[in-house]
């Protein structure tokens, strides 16, 4: 099964961290469920989406980064609760602290 992917964010991230995804992985097809990612959780796009929320046929993630949709991606084929799932652990591995490794 597909799910459809709608990114909703301020001015340009959401078209630059598509159009990044696509160059890395190509596009998907469409399909009647959707999972849509937003930038900030509270803010007018988020808001939005809570709009669209209907459960079961429409999730809604926020705190998108390219981590997340990488991960939707790479997860296409998984059912929407899954690739839920699999969107909000991919945001979240995304996040780490570098350091510089300790040399004996």
């Amino acid at each position: 099964m597909s799910i459809g992917l709608l990114i909703i964010t301020h001015n340009q991230v959401g078209h630059t961290l598509l159009q990044t995804a696509i160059n890395m992985m190509g596009i998907c097809p469409l399909s009647t469920e959707v999972l849509v990612l937003t930038d900030m959780f509270g803010s007018t796009p988020s808001n939005i989406a809570y709009d669209l929320l209907d459960e079961g046929r429409i999730n809604v993630v926020a705190g998108i980064n390219l981590p997340m949709l990488v991960r939707v991606l790479n997860y296409a084929p998984l059912d929407l609760k899954e690739l839920t799932s699999k969107a909000i652990s991919g945001g979240k591995d995304g996040i780490v602290c570098c350091r510089k490794a300790e040399t004996a």
